[in-house]
């Protein structure tokens, strides 16, 4: 039983009907100003009226902004569960102008025929109760008394008037997600907008990983062999190369916290602060992101830390696109940094090259004996070597990392034309 009466008592059901009899409204309108109509049927007057109503409202739907006050509208009186199935966008194109007409019509036919079983429901109703005699329309009862028929079915009537309403509701609610929802090509647009968004906070997320886990990770190492070796001389310097790292990462939260602020100035997959497309410099916070120039200060900061470096970098005297330049200095710091995490004080080895018109850059670090295993510690989380599969799969190219010969290697290969 509740769930037979419980429809006909939600606000839900009275906001529909509200919203079907506007429909209707417009209707009336047109049969008070439409000549010739006294004195004939109700089926006359609709043949006489339906062609102008439907015309009427195919040269409104033409209006961009007659979707999005009907899209308003029905989000406010037919209660979707979710807001957003139901556009408050102006038509865009002639196909949003169709779908708009095809809503227009479909309410006004929908609304109208609630409309006119709203008026005559209730009225027979009352004529069910106050017309007919008990003796002619009537039901005998035990004692031989005659009960009213009307009493049974005016109740009926109007329960079922009730449940014309709910279903008459649920339709327009249908018909408004199906006509005034979102075209495909809002759909997509959306849809690329949601992807923009979740590639820039992963952007965000990545630069964050690289350069405080950089920076984390040298001072860890660096604080913690003071402390152990006691050395003014070592402590002093250690200090200093906790400074300058420190800096380097407090300009890179700077610039990333700033994009957070102004999420609009940025776009392209070279990462925070890029403007154009792979290759372009655009923007005064993507030149002040360090590039493959500033690899030799993480070389430094390495051999500070305890671990010996061999590098050698062969770069064109020209330069590289500055995309590659920066997306590559990072790739060199995340490998800097596994090092340095997983192989404290263990030689890292690092080649950065042009060849066959591809950027190549390899990080091997040797792989401590861990009790007498073999392979080295495995690298747990996984974050920073993702991020760098990310970053050579968004500029054309593709990353690996594992052990080989008792080392762990980390291998790059992007092309310099991007995209190839």
């Amino acid at each position: 039983m509740p769930r037979i009466f419980a429809p006909l008592l939600s606000a839900a059901a009275y906001a529909r009907w509200l919203h079907l009899l506007i429909g209707w409204i417009f209707a009336g309108v047109v049969l008070m100003i439409y000549p010739g109509i006294e004195g004939r049927s109700l089926g006359e007057v609709l043949a006489r009226a339906l062609p102008l109503d439907v015309a009427l409202l195919a040269l409104s739907a033409l209006v961009p902004a007659v979707r999005r006050a009907e899209g308003v509208q029905a989000r406010l009186l037919l209660v979707p569960d979710r807001e957003e199935d139901i556009a408050v966008e102006p038509s865009r194109g002639w196909a949003d102008r169709r779908r708009t007409a095809g809503w227009l019509i479909g309410r006004f036919v929908l609304g109208g025929g609630v409309g006119i079983a709203s008026v005559l429901g209730p009225a027979a109703a009352f004529d069910l109760v106050v017309g007919p005699e008990p003796a002619v329309f009537g039901v005998r009862v035990p004692g031989g008394d005659v009960l009213h028929g009307g009493l049974l079915l005016s109740p009926l009537l109007l329960f079922g008037l009730g449940w014309l309403v709910v279903w008459a509701g649920r339709l327009q609610l249908a018909m408004a997600v199906r006509l005034l929802g979102p075209s495909p090509a809002e759909l997509l647009a959306a849809a690329e907008l949601r992807a923009e968004r979740l590639l820039e906070r992963n952007l965000l997320a990545r630069e964050l990983h690289d350069s405080i886990g950089h920076a984390l990770t040298v001072t860890v190492l660096q604080a913690g062999a003071a402390r152990e070796l006691g050395d003014p001389a070592f402590s002093a310097k250690a200090l200093e190369v906790i400074e300058e790292t420190g800096r380097r990462a407090m300009d890179d939260l700077e610039r990333t916290l700033a994009l957070l602020r102004d999420p609009g100035g940025r776009s392209g997959p070279g990462g925070p602060g890029e403007r154009g497309g792979p290759g372009e410099q655009g923007g005064d916070d993507a030149r002040e992101r360090p590039g493959l120039d500033r690899i030799p200060a993480l070389f430094e900061t390495a051999r500070a830390a305890g671990s010996p470096v061999e590098a050698r970098v062969d770069l064109p005297s020209s330069g590289l696109p500055g995309v590659l330049s920066r997306e590559g200095y990072r790739i060199v710091q995340e490998g800097l940094t596994n090092a340095l995490k997983y192989a404290p004080g263990e030689p890292i080895s690092v080649r950065v090259a042009v060849r066959d018109g591809a950027l190549e850059l390899r990080c091997a670090n040797a792989l401590p004996p861990r009790g007498g295993r073999t392979g080295g510690p495995p690298r747990r989380g996984g974050k920073g070597l993702r991020g760098i599969r990310e970053r050579a799969v968004l500029l054309g190219g593709e990353a690996s990392a594992g052990a080989e010969s008792g080392a762990w290697v980390l291998a790059v290969r992007v092309p310099l034309r991007l995209g190839a």
